[in-house]
């Protein structure tokens, strides 16, 4: 334990670094939301107004939905900022020189930076998860109705398909949730040990009985005797839930962390496919934690200043990486919604690689 707190400089330097690098990132933070907000503003705000009965309490609801949303996506460009104005203002100061002379190696210079930039992480996946994703799926609720008065969720859904063993269900539309939940068009295409169709099983309604549906005025097709038989009343899909019809469709961005994690187990039991949601997820754990990749990428802003002179073109260096790692991460991020990543793969690879990029830089140029 005291190899790892000699690690860090003295407490009141630490204090220093980390305020610096706190007060200039959560500023420039506060600078880029109003910049952005009211430039959101001019496009949304006119089509908020134009709602009959809409007023400017709705053009200020919004803003409390669109703000959070904009934080969380901008947090990761201001810790990378905040890391280049921070390390940019000690060299100049000649501050680093002086660290660097009291013996301090260029991992314990950047220590307390990272460990606020943990910090940030975690505040920033606090944030995500009990602000962002409620007013995501708040306002894309009030975008699809055009910003008007929001319609009551009472969990109907349509065009659901639920596997059920080998079989696949497909429903129409179902209303209602839990026990009460009402299928209506509801088609059972019945499989073999296979994957091969051997029946059609339609019915016109479909209501929970025991732990299966039963469906009323049923008829199924044999595809071996190409037959129609009119069988009335018959139990389908025994062991399948209600959740898994209401699961239809799954906005990860609206969703917490645990939230995301249960429709993805509902999902999977449905026999639905999830690579992208599960990419998602772990992209809630490896977005936040880009605050503390930053202080590593923007390290070539703070050394051999005095030496070159070259501040500039050492910020753009360090401005180059960060940006070059968030452009990595969206991109493998899509790769994984495609299903050409793994899940995975896709929300941690960019982290990793340029974890290894900043350190090589860093031990190259310094160490």
């Amino acid at each position: 334990m005291t190899n790892l707190f000699n690690f860090f400089p003295s407490r009141t330097l630490s204090l220093y670094m980390a305020k610096m690098f706190v007060i200039r990132t959560f500023a420039i933070m506060a600078g880029l939301v109003l910049i952005l907000q009211s430039l959101d503003l001019l496009s949304e705000s006119g089509k908020i107004l134009a709602v009959p009965g809409n007023t400017d309490s709705e053009v200020w609801w919004y803003v409390g939905l669109r703000a959070p949303q904009i934080i969380s996506t901008f947090l990761p460009f201001s810790v990378l900022l905040g890391t280049i104005l921070t390390l940019s203002q000690l060299n100049q100061n000649s501050e680093v020189i002086s660290m660097k002379a009291a013996g301090l190696s260029a991992h314990q210079v950047l220590a307390p930076l990272i460990l606020a930039g943990l910090g940030v992480a975690v505040l920033s996946f606090t944030f995500n998860d009990r602000i962002v994703a409620p007013a995501t799926a708040t306002l894309d609720a009030w975008k699809r109705v055009d910003y008007g008065p929001l319609p009551v969720d009472r969990g109907d859904r349509q065009n659901v398909w639920v596997r059920s063993g080998d079989s696949l269900i497909e429903v129409d539309d179902i209303r209602g949730r839990g026990d009460a939940a009402r299928l209506t068009g509801v088609t059972v295409h019945e499989r073999d040990d296979k994957q091969r169709l051997i029946g059609i099983t339609t019915g016109t309604q479909g209501v929970r009985e025991g732990d299966g549906w039963r469906l009323d005025n049923a008829r199924r097709f044999d595809i071996a005797t190409g037959k129609f038989t009119d069988i009335g009343k018959t139990i389908v899909g025994r062991g399948v839930r209600t959740d898994q019809f209401t699961l239809s469709s799954v906005n990860a961005d609206g969703l917490s962390f645990s939230a995301l994690s249960a429709a993805i187990d509902d999902l999977k039991e449905a026999g639905r496919p999830t690579m992208s949601l599960e990419g998602s997820l772990w992209h809630k754990l490896s977005g936040p934690l880009s605050a503390v990749l930053m202080p590593l990428l923007g390290a070539v802003a703070a050394f051999g200043i005095a030496r070159s002179g070259k501040l500039f073109v050492r910020a753009v260096m360090g401005m180059a990486l960060g940006f070059l790692y968030f452009v990595s991460d969206n991109f493998a991020l899509a790769m994984g919604n495609l299903g050409a990543y793994p899940p995975f793969l896709a929300a941690w690879a960019p982290f990793f690689l340029f974890l290894a990029i900043g350190e090589a830089v860093l031990l190259r140029t310094e160490e």
